[in-house]
């Protein structure tokens, strides 16, 4: 019997979609809760649970009650083992430090948690080394190199440790940021600890890391390419990262470099919008629409990792076609031949966006790259 501990944070990611940066305090849960945010890590940790459900193996599920664990095992097929309970409702970081504590001490073969960076370093703080861990992404800020690339990726991992692969274990980074910065613009990310992960290069995120002097000069070359190509009385969406900074930077405009902004001929029209303001403005305008987006260094994503605000739904309405990835060659190659990742929360989604893609690497520069996600992913 598989003995696999289960804790859910059930506020990860809460802000991500309203652009709120981030989910850590009562202010900003309260806020997105009010703009009726979704509660996805529940969902999410389901996901991972009902492949895992669909194999032989005898797996015995062993986690807190409601929305801490037991509402996605029970939704997952699972009857889990119950092992207590939240001391407050909401949930809070005390009560993730308990369940961590409490697993620990009921000698489970692996924790399997859903949150961001935020519920990685409480997990740290009390397991350290001492217990495998993973993390099934939820959160807004995912720089550890704890998380699989998305739940199904986490699934794959797991399904390894349940079919005697030989999976080799080791101490992977925890790094968090200051919110408040972040939401001030800037991003101040720091190591925190380690965690025992089971390390499977193509399920596993890469820990983020930053650019070069090299990309740097490539960003410009990409931001002069995007302005040749912009089309007048047409809408486009800038999503976060410093290459999109950049381009905005070269049309004298200053944008918001870890939110969304609407450009509509060469001036900003709205500033650090999240999925409603970007609904709204769909509704009212009647022309072209067009996203800008780059990938994350390191790790590869384009859609799912800081930019929640681009919705399934918002992607939808714009189409496929009309989706700009921007990214420096150096950021492509230091990819080692992994695809650009897709972790929308909708898997039909992720399904419909894999193929190979014009990633605009300079000026009158564009590589073909596969986006998509991993054999045994959805």
């Amino acid at each position: 019997m598989f003995k696999l501990g289960v804790i859910v944070n059930p506020y990860a990611g809460i802000g991500g979609s309203l652009g709120l940066k981030g989910s850590d305090g009562e202010a900003i849960r309260t806020q997105a809760l009010a703009s009726g945010a979704e509660q996805r890590a529940s969902l999410r940790m389901q996901r991972t649970l009902e492949i895992i459900n669909k194999l032989e193996q005898k797996i015995e599920i062993i986690c807190f009650a409601g929305d801490m664990g037991e509402t996605a095992a029970r939704n997952a097929g699972f009857s889990p083992v119950i092992i207590g309970s939240a001391q407050h409702n909401p949930s809070e970081a005390e009560d993730t430090c308990a369940a961590a504590r409490a697993l620990l001490a009921e000698k489970v073969d692996l924790i399997l948690f859903a949150g961001g960076d935020g519920t990685a370093r409480l997990i740290a703080d009390v397991v350290g080394t001492s217990q495998p861990v993973l993390g099934v992404p939820s959160g807004v800020k995912m720089h550890s190199g704890v998380y699989a690339i998305s739940p199904e990726s986490a699934a794959e991992i797991v399904k390894q440790l349940l079919t005697g692969a030989l999976v080799n274990v080791a101490e992977c980074d925890v790094k968090d940021i200051d919110e408040d910065a972040f939401r001030n613009g800037q991003v101040r990310a720091r190591f925190y600890g380690t965690l025992l992960v089971p390390e499977d290069s193509r399920h596993l995120q890469q820990v983020k890391n930053a650019g070069t002097e090299r990309d740097e000069l490539a960003q410009l070359d990409i931001a002069q390419e995007m302005i040749d190509h912009l089309q007048t009385d047409t809408l486009y969406l800038v999503g976060p990262g410093s290459t999109t900074q950049v381009f905005l930077h070269a049309l004298g405009l200053q944008g918001s470099l870890l939110g969304v902004d609407i450009l509509l001929n060469n001036e900003l029209i709205a500033l650090d919008v999240g999925a409603p303001q970007i609904v709204q403005q769909l509704n009212s305008f009647s022309g072209p629409v067009k996203m800008i987006i780059t990938a994350i260094g390191g790790q590869g994503h384009i859609l799912g990792r800081g930019n929640q605000q681009f919705t399934p739904e918002i992607v939808r309405r714009i189409r496929k076609e009309n989706i700009y990835i921007i990214a420096a060659r150096g950021k492509i190659l230091a990819l080692d031949g992994r695809p650009l990742l897709v972790d929308s929360n909708d898997p039909q989604l992720d399904k419909e966006l894999i193929g190979y893609w014009p990633v605009i690497c300079g000026y009158r520069d564009r590589v073909i790259y596969p986006v998509g996600y991993l054999p045994g992913d959805h």
